[in-house]
């Protein structure tokens, strides 16, 4: 396999629109990384000029120290999955697997035998026979997975390939592609929107946004340590809570919410920190199950419930306090729309932001 390394890639499109502004990543050899970001951020378009079916504008693409920039898509060694299968409708899975193999030249006996070992690896052997409007969708995301498979490439290019399933499907092929990963030891780079699908299946996470890369990192470190209140709200579901408020200094140091009663105090720990703060605003971050319906003098919050979720072993929350909307994960508890309830912020795990450049305060 290979490593991949992108260096200040850019895509200009005609009228100069930027779609691309600069991405920098190394993907490792046998690294899953996943590009994560909402839609019309750039990873698709990003992930389309690693298989060549978009130019580069400028910046530099290696993949197994070769620089790529101008091989065409079918010399460099890559295999891609879309978001639509593009399994061809006449043809039975079986050929659908070789098709690509039989236009490289490849001996019968070797294509018989790719075909037949992708196909078990994907639990497919069965529908070998089958044309492609004879199977489930996630039948031809098999099918569509194993074509790649075939190929045997240096590297594996995902493009949102989940997509187009529902919700129980998508669960159990991400299971299978992570394990699928395991088994073949490969390069994979895979482009998704849903961020619960990059936490559960990426070694690591490129978060975008508007063509630029946010933060590049580990699932955990992206959830626990986030460099900015973009990539805070992005990763996590329910996604993080954010206050507008100032940090003040009276005896103690407080958090308050901008004009109103939401009031906490800032753990010692984190004072240090937001001493060049005093007097000025910003942005609180707190994460659903970091609010809670314990009591406690320092940090607790009297709100209105708006809307309570059960969600079997938890419930979700929703409460508004002053002008703050907030959602809490908590196990389940007797409580109801429209009472009033105290609860608890578990300061020592709650992040700041700088307001002018929404970075975190470190």
């Amino acid at each position: 396999m290979a490593n991949v390394i992108l260096d200040n890639l850019k895509k200009e499109y005609e009228g100069g629109v930027l779609a691309v502004k600069g991405v920098s990543v190394e993907v490792k050899d046998k690294e899953f990384v996943v590009l994560v970001g909402p839609s019309g951020c750039g990873k698709s378009t990003t992930l389309r000029m690693i298989a060549g079916l978009e130019d580069i504008s400028s910046g530099t693409l290696t993949i197994d120290g070769k620089v790529v920039n101008d091989v065409p898509p079918k010399d460099r060694d890559i295999a891609m999955v879309f978001q639509n299968y593009a399994l061809y409708p006449h043809m039975s899975v079986y050929e659908n697997m070789a098709f690509g193999l039989k236009l490289r030249k490849f001996p019968k006996d070797e294509i018989d035998k790719r075909v037949r070992e992708a196909a078990k690896i994907l639990s497919i052997e069965e529908y070998l026979e089958r044309k492609p409007k004879a199977l489930s969708g996630g039948q031809r995301q098999r099918v569509a997975v194993g074509r790649a498979i075939v190929r045997k490439p240096k590297v594996f290019l995902f493009d949102e390939p989940l997509s187009n399933l529902d919700a129980k499907m998508r669960v159990q092929m991400r299971t299978e592609i992570s394990k699928l990963h395991q088994r073949l030891d490969a390069t994979m780079i895979y482009v998704t929107h849903d961020q619960t699908e990059a936490m559960t299946m990426g070694d690591r996470i490129v978060v975008m946004k508007d063509g630029n890369v946010m933060q590049t990192d580990t699932p955990l470190n992206l959830y626990n340590l986030p460099t900015n209140k973009f990539v805070a709200g992005f990763i996590g579901s329910p996604s993080m809570n954010f206050v507008d408020g100032t940090i003040t200094k009276n005896g103690t140091m407080k958090f308050s919410e901008k004009g109103s009663q939401l009031s906490v105090d800032i753990p010692k720990d984190k004072q240090k920190l937001l001493t060049t703060f005093i007097d000025k605003e910003v942005w609180l971050g707190i994460r659903p199950e970091h609010i809670s319906a314990e009591k406690s003098k320092s940090s607790r919050i009297n709100a209105d419930v708006e809307v309570v979720e059960p969600m079997g072993n938890e419930i979700f929350a929703y409460v508004t306090c002053g002008v703050a909307q907030l959602v809490a994960r908590m196990t389940p508890t007797a409580m109801q729309s429209g009472e009033k309830k105290d609860f608890t912020f578990n300061m020592s795990k709650a992040h700041f932001f700088d307001k002018a450049s929404e970075n975190v305060i470190k």
